[in-house]
C-alpha cells in the first residue's frame, strides 16, 4: 500500500512525529492559560464576580453606539440589504481577469470571475480575490504630495506643466516608465500626450517579464510577441519551468484549459498527460504526471536533446544526438505520437532556449493548433534591455524626467539602489502609485491614481478579446486619474477620461459595433457585460523561420558549476506588488505550507548530509534565509520566491522575508532570475517559520485515494476498493437522516483540483474570516475555513503530490453536535451542520469531537484589536466586511458554512419569482471562483442534479467513512496519467 506523508518528519519517524505534534499542541494551548494559573482561586473568583457584575451593569446601562446615516435623496440603484453587480477588469503585477464586483450599499465587498470572458470563465485567483482588499489599504495615499509633504492638485499641475515645457523646450527626454498597457484609450492619451510633448518616450518595464519569448518570437516569426496557447487541445503538455497553474502568463485562463482536460467521469473521457523539467517544486509540478527535477544550467541542454532526437525520429538528421542530464527518449515518441496535439512551453527568459522551444513546436505542427501566433496575449510586453537603456541615459543625464506609473525598480530590479540614486538625481520625477513603494518614496512628486474598483478603463488583454472598467465607488481619498493628469498637462481643459474612453471606442471601434444599430446601444451592452469578444481581428501572415536557431542549439551546453539558486514567484504574493495584502501574506504556500516568509528550498539528501532542518538559517551570497527541507528540490539548487524584502509597503508588508531581486541580473538584454556559482553556507542559527501543514492530524487513516488512467479505464472504482469494502459491511446504530426539503452537498475533484488556494481567499472574503498573524498561525490556530492539505507519496528526492481541499463535511451523523452542552451546532433541515455564534460559550468540545479539525476557534478579539493590526483594525479595513455574516468575538468557535447565506437569498429570489431553485443556481464562494472547476455545490435530493451525478460516480468517496458519520462532501479519486 502506498504510504503518503506531510512532511519528512513523518516519513521518517513517525512515531515521534505524532508525540511532537501533540506537544506542540498543549504547548499552544498553555500559552494562554499561563496568566490564569498565575492567580489564587480567590482573585479567580473575585475577578469572575466582579466581570459579571460589571457587564450587568453595563448591558442595562448602555447599549453600543452604531454610527449610520439615513439617506436624505435614496440613490436609485441602492436599496439597503440588496447587493449590486458591476463588471469590471483587473490587471496588476501582469495578471488580468475580468471580475465582476459585488457592491453592498456602496462597498465593494467581494470579487468574483465574469463568466462571460473566455480568459476567465468565472475563475480568479487569490490575487485577484484579494485585491478588495487592497482598494482599502490604509498605506494608500490620501493627497498628492510635494518631496514627501501634502499638497493639493492646482500646487501639482502649475509647477508639473511648466517643468514639461522647460524640457520640452531644452530638447531633454522624459520618459513615461509603464508596467505594461493593454488599455486602447491609454495608449490614445499617450500619443496626443506626446504630440505635446515630442520628448516624451514610453518605456514598458515588467518585473518578471516575457523578454525571452518576445524576441524569440521575433527571431522566429518577424514580430516581438507572446502567442496565446491552448492548453484545452493539447494532449501531451511538456513545460520547462514554466508554473502555468501559479504564475506564468496567463494563470486563470491556463488552469481552467489544463484542467478541462483532465476530467475523467464517463467511461469514454480521454485525459492529457503532463511532463514537468524544473528546479524547484512549483504548483505546476505537483500536479505533473511525470516529473524531472533539473538544474536551471541544464534546461537548454535537454530542450536541444530533445529537438535532435525529434528530428532524428522523423528522418531529418542523420547524426546522433547529444547527451542529456535526463533520458527524453519516452517523450520524444509520446509527443511524435500527439503531433498537432501537443504543446511545449517554457518559463525561462533566456532567448536562445525560447528559440529552441519554438523550434520544437514548429516540428511537431503545434502552431494553428496548440499555439496561435496570429492572435496574441498582450500582457507581458515589456523588454528589459529597454529599462536598461533608460538607466545609461538617466546616469548620462540624457533624460531630464521621469514619470513612473505601476513600476517599482527600485525594489524589484538589481540595480535598485543606483535606480533610487537616479531618480532623486531627475530634475523631474513623478510617481503615479496610489500607495507607499519604494521608488515613490524617491519621487519629487506622487500624484496618486485611484485604486481600478474606483477608475473608469478598457483592456484588451488579448487579440479580440476587450473588456471595460468602472469604477464601483466614490473615491475614497484625492485621487485622479493619471490619464486625466496626462490630459490635463498636454492642455485639455477638465478632462473626463469617461468620456474619452466612450468616444474612443464609439471613433476606432466601429467595426466591432456591426451587430449593433447604435453606438449607444452597443456601449451600454459591453458595460453591463463587461467584455465584447470578436474574431474581426486584422492578423498578419507570419511563417516561422529558423532565425537564431543555430547559434541557439550552438551555445546550449551547461558550463555551470556549484550551487545554482532559482528565484521564482509565489502563488500569493507573486512580483510583490500586493505584499501589503494580509490576506497573502497569511496564505500557506501550497507546497511547502508556509505562510509570512520567504524561505530557500533545499534538497532532502544535502539536508541529511550536513545536519540542515526545517527553520535552519543558511546565507546565499551572504544574504540569510531560513530554510525549508523540500522533497522534489533538484540536487545541488536551492529555491527561493521572489516578491518578498519590501522595505516600504506598509504596516503588513514591511520586513517580511528577503528581498531576492537583489541577486537578480540582466544578461543578455533580459533578467536573468537564476544564479550560478552561489555560495551556500550553513550558519548553525534558526529562524523560526509559520509552518502549517502538520497543525491537523488524520492520525495515518486512508484518506489519500489514487488511480492511474489506464487502470481507470478498465475499472471506474480503481483505487476506491475500500469504499466498495465500507459500502458492503456499513451497519449503523444511527436512523437514517431524512430530509423533506433540500439536501445540501458538495464534491471535489481531484483529478482537477491544483492546490492553488483560490477558494480560501475566496471564503476569507466572503465569510469575514480574520488575519492573525505569523505567531498564531505557528501556534496553530490558522482560521481559513478551507485548508488544503498537501501530501507526498514515494521517493523523498521526486515525489508524487497530492493536494486535497478540506472543509467542512457538513455530517449528517455529525460528532461534533453531540457533545456541544448549549446547542449551538445544530443540524439543520436541509443538512447543513449550523454554528450559532450567539449561543457558543467556547468549550471547544466541537473542534476536539470533530475527526477532520476542520473547526476554528477565536483565541483573541481579532477586529478592533491593535495587536493584530492587520485589516480589519481601523474603519476603513473594516470596510470589506461582508454585512451579511456576522463577525465573530473571542471565545467563539466557527466554521464553513457552506455559504448559507448565499443559500437563503437563493431561495428567496426563487420564492420571490415563483419558480424552483436551478441546479448550480446556488454557488459558496469557493465555488464560484474555483479556476478549475474542481468543486461542484448542489441538492443531493434532485437525482439530476450535477452533484447527485458526482456522488454516483465510482470515483467518490467520503473521508473516513468507518466512523459513519456520513458527510456531505464527496472526493473523486484521483487519476494521474503516468505513462505504463
Amino acid at each position: 500500500m502506498t504510504k503518503y506523508w506531510r512532511s519528512l518528519d513523518e516519513l521518517n519517524n513517525p512515531a515521534e512525529f505524532k508525540k511532537t505534534e501533540i506537544k506542540l499542541e498543549m504547548n499552544a494551548t498553555r500559552a494562554v492559560q499561563k496568566k490564569a494559573s498565575n492567580a489564587s482561586r480567590r482573585d479567580f473568583l473575585k475577578a469572575f464576580g466582579f466581570s459579571v457584575a460589571a457587564a450587568a451593569v453595563v448591558a442595562s446601562c448602555k447599549r453600543p453606539v452604531d454610527k449610520a446615516i439615513p439617506y436624505l435623496v435614496k440613490a436609485e440603484e441602492v436599496t439597503p440589504g440588496m447587493a449590486n453587480y458591476y463588471a469590471s477588469s483587473y490587471f496588476e503585477g501582469n495578471e488580468y481577469c475580468s471580475v465582476l464586483v459585488k457592491v453592498r450599499d456602496g462597498r465593494p465587498i467581494k470579487i468574483e470571475g465574469n463568466n462571460l470572458c473566455s480568459i476567465s470563465q468565472q475563475g480568479t485567483s487569490a490575487r485577484v480575490q484579494a485585491s478588495v482588499l487592497n482598494l482599502y489599504d490604509d498605506a494608500r495615499f490620501k493627497t498628492p504630495l510635494k518631496r514627501g509633504e501634502a499638497t493639493n492638485w492646482e500646487e501639482v499641475d502649475s509647477y508639473i506643466s511648466k517643468k514639461l515645457a522647460q524640457l520640452n523646450g531644452e530638447n531633454k527626454k522624459v520618459v513615461l516608465l509603464t508596467s505594461t498597457l493593454i488599455s486602447p484609450s491609454t495608449k490614445k492619451v499617450i500619443q496626443n500626450f506626446q504630440t505635446k510633448y515630442p520628448n516624451v518616450e514610453v518605456v514598458q518595464y515588467d518585473a518578471v517579464s516575457a523578454t525571452g519569448i518576445l524576441k524569440a518570437n521575433e527571431l522566429s516569426f518577424g514580430k516581438a510577441l507572446v502567442p496565446d496557447y491552448k492548453f484545452e487541445k493539447a494532449k501531451v503538455i511538456v513545460s520547462f519551468g514554466a508554473d502555468f497553474l501559479g504564475t506564468w502568463l496567463s494563470t486563470t485562463e491556463y488552469t481552467k484549459a489544463y484542467s478541462a482536460g483532465r476530467k475523467v467521469l464517463e467511461k469514454n473521457d480521454e485525459m492529457n498527460r503532463h511532463y514537468q523539467f524544473e528546479t524547484g517544486m512549483t504548483l505546476t509540478g505537483s500536479n505533473a504526471d511525470v516529473r524531472f527535477p533539473i538544474k536551471p544550467s541544464e534546461e537548454k541542454t535537454i530542450l536541444t536533446a530533445l529537438y535532435y532526437q525529434l528530428l532524428q525520429a522523423k528522418g531529418s538528421m542523420t547524426i546522433a544526438a547529444p547527451g542529456s542530464p535526463v533520458d527524453v527518449k519516452g517523450l520524444t515518441e509520446d509527443l511524435l505520437a500527439n503531433e498537432g496535439k501537443s504543446l511545449v512551453v517554457s518559463g525561462s527568459n533566456d532567448v536562445n532556449t525560447q528559440v529552441i522551444v519554438n523550434a520544437i513546436n514548429n516540428l511537431l505542427g503545434n502552431y494553428g493548433s496548440t499555439i496561435l501566433i496570429d492572435k496574441t496575449l498582450n500582457t507581458h510586453q515589456g523588454i528589459d534591455d529597454n529599462f536598461e537603456t533608460l538607466i545609461s541615459e538617466l546616469k548620462s543625464k540624457t533624460v531630464g524626467g521621469i514619470l513612473c506609473w505601476g513600476v517599482n525598480p527600485v525594489y524589484n530590479h538589481p540595480k535598485g539602489q543606483e535606480i533610487k540614486d537616479l531618480i532623486l538625481g531627475a530634475e523631474l520625477s513623478i510617481s503615479f502609485s496610489d500607495r507607499i513603494d519604494e521608488t515613490t518614496a524617491a519621487c519629487h512628486w506622487v500624484c496618486p491614481e485611484p485604486h481600478y474598483l474606483e477608475s473608469w478603463n478598457d483592456a484588451e488583454p488579448k487579440s479580440g478579446v476587450y473588456s471595460l472598467a468602472q469604477p464601483t465607488i466614490s473615491k475614497l481619498f484625492d485621487s485622479r486619474q493619471v490619464q486625466e493628469s496626462l490630459m490635463l498637462w498636454a492642455g485639455v481643459e477638465a478632462p473626463n477620461y469617461y468620456e474619452f474612453v466612450k468616444t474612443n471606442w464609439k471613433e476606432n471601434f466601429a467595426e466591432l459595433q456591426s451587430e449593433f444599430s447604435d453606438s449607444r446601444i452597443f456601449w451600454n451592452d459591453v458595460l453591463q457585460k463587461g467584455v465584447f469578444e470578436t474574431d474581426n481581428i486584422n492578423t498578419e501572415s507570419l511563417a516561422y523561420t529558423e532565425n537564431g536557431l543555430a547559434e541557439a542549439v550552438s551555445l546550449s551546453g551547461s558550463n555551470s558549476s556549484g550551487w545554482e539558486v532559482a528565484f521564482y514567484q509565489s502563488v500569493a504574493i507573486a512580483d510583490g506588488s500586493s505584499a501589503n495584502n494580509p490576506w497573502l501574506q497569511e496564505l500557506p504556500d501550497p507546497i511547502a505550507k508556509i505562510s509570512w516568509d520567504n524561505f530557500a528550498a533545499v534538497p532532502v539528501k544535502w539536508a541529511e548530509e550536513n545536519g540542515v532542518v526545517n527553520e535552519s538559517v543558511i546565507t546565499i551570497n551572504g544574504i540569510e534565509l531560513p530554510v525549508f527541507v523540500q522533497p522534489g528540490q533538484a540536487a545541488d539548487t536551492v529555491s527561493v520566491a521572489l516578491g518578498y524584502g519590501r522595505e516600504i509597503a506598509g504596516k503588513v508588508g514591511n520586513g517580511v522575508g528577503k528581498n531576492m531581486f537583489a541577486l537578480s541580473s540582466v544578461q543578455n538584454g533580459a533578467k536573468k532570475l537564476w544564479l550560478s556559482g552561489a555560495d551556500v553556507q550553513t550558519t548553525g542559527k534558526t529562524f523560526e517559520l509559520a509552518l502549517s501543514q502538520t497543525h491537523h492530524s488524520m492520525e495515518g487513516r486512508p484518506i489519500v485515494r489514487e488511480t492511474n488512467f489506464d487502470k481507470w479505464q478498465l475499472d471506474p472504482a480503481s483505487g476506491n476498493e475500500l469504499k466498495k469494502e465500507h459500502d458492503k459491511h456499513s451497519v449503523s446504530l444511527y436512523p437514517t437522516p431524512e430530509f423533506k426539503g433540500h439536501h445540501w452537498g458538495m464534491a471535489v475533484d481531484l483529478s482537477s483540483c491544483t492546490g492553488c488556494g483560490t477558494c480560501s481567499i475566496s471564503c476569507q472574503a466572503e465569510n469575514n474570516i480574520q488575519v492573525i498573524g505569523k505567531e498564531q498561525v505557528r501556534n496553530r490556530r490558522i482560521m481559513h475555513w478551507i485548508r488544503i492539505d498537501r501530501y507526498f507519496s514515494n521517493d523523498a528526492e521526486n515525489p508524487d503530490v497530492y493536494h486535497q481541499p478540506v472543509m467542512c463535511q457538513h455530517c449528517d451523523n455529525a460528532p461534533c453536535e453531540n457533545v456541544c452542552p448549549v446547542s449551538a451546532t445544530p443540524h439543520s433541515d436541509e443538512g447543513l451542520n449550523q454554528m450559532a455564534y450567539n449561543r457558543c460559550v467556547g468549550t471547544k468540545y466541537c473542534i476536539n469531537n470533530c475527526p477532520y479539525k476542520v473547526r476554528r476557534f477565536n483565541w483573541f478579539e481579532y477586529v478592533k484589536n491593535p495587536k493584530f493590526d492587520f485589516a480589519s483594525n481601523s474603519d476603513l479595513g473594516r470596510l470589506v466586511l461582508n454585512p451579511d455574516v456576522t463577525v465573530r468575538s473571542r471565545g467563539v468557535a466557527e466554521k464553513c458554512s457552506f455559504c448559507v447565506q448565499r443559500i437563503q437569498e437563493t431561495k428567496s429570489d426563487a420564492k420571490l419569482a415563483g419558480r424552483k431553485i436551478e441546479d448550480g443556481e446556488v454557488k459558496p464562494a469557493c465555488v464560484q471562483s474555483c479556476p478549475a472547476d474542481a468543486l461542484v455545490f448542489g441538492d443531493m435530493k434532485n437525482p439530476d442534479s450535477k452533484i447527485s451525478k458526482y456522488f454516483k460516480n465510482e470515483r467518490n468517496y467520503h473521508l473516513l467513512e468507518e466512523l459513519h458519520t456520513l458527510p456531505s462532501v464527496g472526493y473523486l479519486t484521483k487519476v494521474r496519467n503516468k505513462k505504463s
